[in-house]
């Protein structure tokens, strides 16, 4: 089985992160590709730059799905998610929705745990679009970039243990949700300090997509998730043309 991980920031120590979350959750046998953006924003802060990733999503899986057998977005907004799932016939998995998708089955109130003060609402807005607002404790931020996470490491987890621990204690979370790529490894190390699960999307991610490759479901032929029809598009990458180009 080979699954493709993709990050759309151009921060290639976060790509490390998400394939060294991803390679602990992967099973014997799995073979991890791991891509990161050549354009658009440095990290996604805001929703004008999740709109620039959206695109650098489909430009990396026009190029590096062929082969792969399932995808996994080691992007915590799940940026592009259903757009890639039009395009593509093989399993695309959101790291945040298998977070909260998993967390469902342990747990009857999830704490979400994000960067950034002004993101908050659109992971508010994220678990609303899956249907679980009503599982959602709360969400708490901190302020530490993903560049700072991942140069400060021993800080980054104080912060987030610190975070977590609010969670808990403050909104009643059962399980907690690491819902930023730059925090993917952190659960294990964190866990032993917690009293409630801690979920590592990516890690989640991995597991549900080597679930789904299993489970060999068909795509929707029809409806909002069926293939485009083939429209011809431009100004893209040839891959990317290539792949919108698909007949239904």
């Amino acid at each position: 089985m080979k699954l493709l991980l993709v990050n759309p920031n151009l921060t290639q120590a976060v790509t490390d992160a998400v394939l060294a979350a991803a390679r602990a959750r992967a099973a014997p046998g799995t073979e991890l590709v791991a891509v990161t953006g050549s354009f658009g924003p440095a990290v996604i802060g805001s929703r004008a730059e999740n709109a620039l990733a959206q695109h650098g999503v489909l430009d990396l899986v026009a190029q590096h799905a062929p082969g792969c057998d399932a995808v996994v977005l080691g992007v915590s907004l799940d940026t592009a998610l259903w757009a890639c799932r039009e395009l593509l016939d093989i399993p695309v998995i959101g790291m945040t929705e298998a977070g909260l998708l998993c967390g469902a089955t342990v747990a009857t109130r999830i704490g979400l745990l994000t960067n950034g003060a002004r993101m908050g609402p659109l992971y508010r807005e994220l678990v609303q679009s899956y249907g679980l607002a009503d599982r959602l404790a709360g969400i708490e931020t901190i302020t530490l970039t993903p560049q700072q996470m991942v140069g400060a490491p021993q800080a980054a987890q104080d912060a987030v243990l610190a975070a977590a621990r609010t969670l808990v204690e403050r909104d009643g979370a059962e399980a907690v949700l690491l819902a930023g790529a730059a925090m993917a490894s952190m659960a294990e190390v964190l866990q032993p300090q917690l009293p409630v699960p801690l979920l590592d999307g990516v890690g989640c991610a991995v597991a549900l997509a080597q679930a789904m490759v299993g489970l060999r479901l068909p795509r929707a032929r029809v409806g909002s998730v069926s293939p485009t029809g083939g429209r011809a598009v431009q100004g893209v990458s040839p891959a990317l043309a290539q792949l919108f180009a698909r007949p239904t």
